[in-house]
């Protein structure tokens, strides 16, 4: 049944959004929907156009043979900021406040609609970077690597402290964890890193740097390359912290647990 032209334009935006860094040909498009090639380029200027006003994303077309369309999903910085900002409102209670300065967020890293801003948010900085990986380590920051993973259309990988018997033979490595100054080993599966990957390290909250700078040395193991780290929240009040280059979505700027009070801000992303 062929569709209409309107049913055609929602079914194809359905599809790109989908379908995120995915190239898709024009032929495929063409006989999903039995109509002429001239058509759907006319349709995918209108998606294009759309796109556009509303700031999600951009619609790239390549053309010859081997050519295509490919939606690349985005933000706009005061959509992010006010997102971010409506967040932190809800972070900053007194009950989030746990013994050595760190913040509860399990609930709003549990968070489906949250989860998937986030990971816009954090796929829009690099999606002209050619990031073929994402890295986490687990276990909290396992959902916003799968959340970014997902826009930016590439698999991501957790190192774990303590390696499973599924993940099979593995590299591990000895780092010192920046909060508690500790020597701790995390370990990789040797079959979930490609040499040669372009690697985006991500996490929920760095405190010392340690964790981020030891996903960068096993990144060095697999002979690969870290493209940038960026992590949900810092806690920008801790003056010990390793040398590493970031980027933060939320600061913590201030914890008194003497008198459960914290303050809050927006993050190095912002400082652009």
């Amino acid at each position: 049944m062929k569709m209409k032209r309107s049913e055609r334009l929602v079914d194809m935006t359905y599809y790109l959004m989908n379908h995120p860094h995915k190239l898709i040909s024009l032929t495929y498009f063409a006989d999903k929907y039995k109509s002429a090639k001239s058509s759907i380029s006319e349709d995918l200027s209108i998606i294009k156009r759309t796109f556009e006003v509303n700031g999600s994303g951009v619609v790239e077309t390549f053309p010859g043979a081997a050519g295509g369309v490919r939606f690349v999903p985005s933000i706009r910085k005061a959509d992010a900021q006010t997102f971010l900002e409506d967040l932190i409102k809800k972070m900053d209670t007194k009950e989030r406040l746990l013994p050595g300065g760190y913040i509860y967020l399990s609930d709003i890293l549990g968070s489906p609609e949250i989860l998937q801003l986030v990971g816009q948010i954090i796929a829009a900085e690099y999606k002209d970077k050619n990031v073929t990986a994402i890295m986490t380590v687990a276990t909290k920051g396992v959902p916003i690597a799968q959340a970014v993973a997902y826009y930016l259309n590439v698999p991501f990988v957790i190192v774990r402290r303590d390696s499973k018997i599924t993940e099979g033979s593995t590299v591990s490595i000895n780092y010192v964890s920046g909060s508690s100054n500790r020597v701790e080993k995390m370990e990789l599966s040797k079959r979930s890193l490609p040499s040669g990957s372009r690697v985006l390290v991500v996490d929920d909250f760095m405190k010392g740097g340690g964790t981020v700078n030891g996903m960068k040395s096993i990144i060095e193991e697999f002979d690969s390359e870290t493209v940038g780290v960026t992590v949900f929240a810092e806690a920008a009040y801790n003056q010990n912290k390793e040398a590493v280059q970031y980027t933060s979505l939320v600061r913590v700027n201030e914890i008194d647990l003497r008198n459960r009070t914290m303050q809050l801000g927006l993050g190095n992303y912002f400082d652009e």
